[in-house]
């Protein structure tokens, strides 16, 4: 007949592959039944059901994603001691909020006051505002420390 269906059923290849699905299921009947608690949905406790909302599949890898005391206190992500405000702002005699560094004409446009711009580039020179009583552009210039007196024209 067929050389395929006699290799087939040839007595000691068939003995060795029901030997391997014989162990294949061995190994599937442990790994379920070690995987059912994972999967239950209530537990009894006395006479009080409890829900049981998490998998247990990986059971050892709980802590893995715990936070690790080891590493101290958390900081905080932003400006370390916060930004460096300049309280001793003032546009044309009227005090104003501003950080130091931060541009004039951001300082001038969170005070409402209206410095006239073309370019924002500090070329043409249609910003110019005076500050500690010098000729600044407002596009280029930044909040000193200490004291710092900006008038607009």
């Amino acid at each position: 007949g067929n050389p395929s269906i006699a290799l087939f059923f040839h007595p000691i290849r068939y003995q060795a592959a029901q030997m391997i699905s014989r162990r294949l299921a061995a190994i599937a009947t442990v790994v379920c039944a070690s995987s059912v608690s994972a999967f239950a949905p209530t537990q009894q406790h006395g006479s009080v059901r409890i829900a049981n909302t998490e998998l247990n599949i990986f059971g050892g890898l709980k802590g893995a994603f715990a936070n690790d005391d080891d590493l101290g206190k958390p900081q905080n992500a932003g400006l370390t001691g916060g930004p460096k405000v300049n309280e001793n702002v003032s546009i044309n005699g009227k005090p104003v909020n501003a950080v130091v560094g931060q541009k004039i004409s951001q300082v001038a446009a969170s005070a409402r006051v209206k410095i006239p711009y073309s370019c924002k580039n500090g070329d043409c020179g249609t910003c110019v505002v005076k500050i500690n009583g010098r000729n600044q552009k407002a596009c280029q210039a930044t909040v000193p420390n200490g004291k710092c007196q900006i008038s607009v024209n």
